[in-house]
């Protein structure tokens, strides 16, 4: 104990703790407000070009965060700084929280925010009077999926020069495999995790927000923007080139000079089909596994079942390399039969990406009423038979947005794979680190754009389902 507390105290472990607080809070705070205010321009503005921008602004769930670094630093070393990864990570984020909101914004009864204007209300005050508060569940949901994410961070961070408690494990299992001051730094993790998860409860409170029908099928009064219009405009475009224009240019960049020394095709293709059956496999699985957890949080609200679907998020806020590490080492002690088998992989795919397909399945789950599964039930329908015939068609967006969720994490994920992957199983995200680790950045390229060119029907898809969530 005395150990442990020495360890801890350290100088060192007070500046990385320093890093990790400033880099969640203003990372979530940045994210949350581009995020918001991407999806209340688009859906409650007369901005020109609504579907475009809608387009481009969840565009950048198809380029990962390492990726996104990559493309700043071997741009601009500017960028390896504070402000620097506040930037790049907030860019690579704020769809996880634009997704969501933009879902609740479309599903929320314009005539709840007819009343408030015709009552005298601006709309700055009907946005956060009204507004605000009815997509909430949404925009908390989005906001804890950041954090979660910024925590585990590790690829982007480790390429813009930033330390955090993450990339400090990392370089501690690199030196002392498994050692035990990588785990108590984990332990820190998992109470920011548990912090973070405490926080979202507070905020989203208990009130029941599930209502029968869709509301008022038409749309909402848009906000004239006058001439305001050519700054929002201008600003969409600024965030667009930042978030896609910077990182992708410098992929074409890379990729012209790398083509002087060829393209491996059949290593390209391999790692293609990997990534895809892997990201398949991996999104079908969390959401199956998501969704009683969430049948139980919902529909049984108590301690236990909260504890249940609590419990799911701790292990996302560790590093994948320390889930990983700890499959290894049960695995080869318990059932050595499963050490480096695709059932080790997805397990441990399951446990880093349950949390994104419980919160996108859950906020859609909250919105069905249970009062039609219980007409289905005094009609003589069986359990079976209502969950087939009511609830599943409710959820099936909130289903199909899980699976693209997750699919896109499993695709870009990197430390784990590169532990637990069968051996000669590699994917375009492995390929891509093991070549801009080596800061051979032509080398890199190439996988890094079939990574972006793989993670786009997921996007889309997630894009699509945003829009018809009325």
């Amino acid at each position: 104990m005395g150990e442990a507390t020495d360890f801890l105290w350290r100088p060192r472990i007070g500046e990385l703790l320093w890093n990790t607080v400033r880099l969640l809070v203003l990372g979530v705070l940045v994210s949350t407000a581009v995020g918001v205010a991407g999806a209340w321009v688009v859906e409650r503005t007369d901005v020109p070009g609504r579907g475009w921008w809608h387009g481009l602004l969840c565009a950048p769930l198809a380029v990962p965060a390492f990726v996104n670094g990559y493309g700043w630093v071997s741009t601009t070393h500017a960028v390896q700084s504070f402000p620097g990864a506040v930037m790049v990570v907030s860019l690579s984020y704020f769809p996880l929280v634009y997704l969501p909101t933009v879902a609740a914004l479309r599903r929320l009864d314009p005539a709840v925010e007819e009343v408030a204007t015709a009552l005298g209300k601006g709309p700055w005050a009907v946005f956060w009077r009204v507004t605000l508060p009815a997509i909430s569940p949404a925009v908390l949901g989005g906001a804890l999926l950041v954090g979660l994410h910024l925590l585990a961070e590790y690829g982007a961070l480790q390429l813009l020069n930033y330390p955090t408690l993450t990339t400090a494990i990392l370089q501690q299992y690199a030196t002392v495999f498994n050692g035990p001051e990588a785990t108590l730094l984990a332990l820190v993790l998992v109470t920011f995790c548990l912090l973070l998860l405490g926080i979202e409860s507070l905020l989203r409170g208990r009130r029941q927000r599930a209502r029968v029908g869709s509301g008022a099928r038409r749309e909402p009064t848009r906000i004239r923007l006058g001439r305001r219009r050519p700054v929002v405009v201008g600003g969409l475009l600024l965030l667009a080139m930042w978030a896609l224009g910077v990182p992708i240019a410098a992929l074409v960049r890379w990729l012209v000079r790398g083509t002087s020394s060829g393209i491996d095709w059949a290593e390209l293709t391999g790692a293609a089909s990997s990534t895809f059956v892997l990201a398949l496999l991996g999104g079908l699985l969390a959401t199956a596994a998501a969704v009683p957890v969430v049948w139980l949080a919902v529909r049984h609200r108590g301690l236990l079942t909260t504890a249940i679907e609590r419990s799911v998020y701790t292990a996302s806020a560790m590093p994948g390399i320390v889930i990983a590490l700890a499959l290894v080492t049960v695995s080869i002690r318990a059932v050595p039969s499963v050490y480096q088998t695709l059932a080790l992989l997805l397990v441990g795919y399951l446990i880093l990406f349950l949390p994104r397909a419980v919160v996108s399945v859950r906020s859609t789950f909250e919105l069905v009423p249970p009062n039609l599964e219980e007409v289905a039930r005094s009609l003589g329908c069986s359990g079976p038979a209502v969950a087939r015939r009511v609830t599943l068609p409710l959820v099936l967006p909130g289903l199909s947005a899980a699976a693209a969720l997750v699919a896109l994490a499993v695709a870009t994920e990197l430390t784990a794979t590169l532990l637990l992957a069968p051996i000669g199983t590699e994917t375009l995200a492995t390929r891509f680190w093991s070549d801009a680790s080596s800061v051979a950045y032509g080398a890199a390229a190439p996988y890094a754009l079939a990574l972006i060119a793989l993670s786009v029907p997921s996007t889309w898809l997630l894009a699509r389902l945003s829009l018809r969530s009325r």
